[in-house]
């Protein structure tokens, strides 16, 4: 596995809907990229946040809201477009040459589709980690397991709010600070 010596995780939070039922005309929207930076040298984690987003092929529900705890008035307070978004991400975290990576593949596929739709350049490298697959892969698992079971896996308890993005972001990075 290729890395640098930081690394840039990421956990999305999306327009979701009760039993993925997309609505007709609405697609799939990042609504917050949680985001921190990982040294490997020091194990430090930094630059913790959530970048809130406005979504443009869809909204935010009821559902989305109880699993998320975004709503429509955080974001039209907060939200800010994806583009921007993106660029806050290349200006404070020098993400262009860094490796990446989120806790499965979606926050990775997501940042790409989300791009690609927009026809602008992704923020990050093109090497993503996926550090439910490394971890599966470090303690020999047979199956990939879940954040919460990853940090119990290795006698951590979850810091924050699970499904708050930076938070996701965060206990991602503890779990990569101790298998890289």
């Amino acid at each position: 596995m290729k890395t640098t010596n930081e690394i840039i995780i990421i956990d999305l939070e999306a327009t979701c809907w009760e039993n993925d039922r997309i609505p007709i005309g609405q697609k799939v929207d990042i609504i917050e990229i949680g985001i921190c930076k990982l040294n490997l040298t020091s194990k430090a984690i930094s630059q913790k946040q959530s970048i809130y987003v406005i979504p443009e092929r869809s909204e935010i529900n009821g559902f989305c809201t109880d699993l998320t705890g975004i709503t429509p008035q955080l974001i039209g307070e907060k939200g800010i477009y994806f583009e921007e978004a993106c660029e806050i991400i290349r200006d404070q975290y020098h993400s262009a040459p860094l490796t990446w990576a989120g806790y499965g593949n979606f926050d990775g596929g997501q940042i790409i589709e989300q791009c690609d739709w927009l026809g602008i350049p992704n923020p990050f490298s093109g090497n993503y980690m996926n550090v439910m697959y490394e971890f599966k892969k470090y303690f020999n698992l047979h199956r990939q397991i879940g954040l919460k079971r990853a940090l119990s896996y290795l006698n951590m308890d979850f810091e924050g709010t699970h499904h708050s993005g930076a938070d996701d972001a965060y206990n991602t990075a503890r779990i990569l600070s101790k298998i890289l």
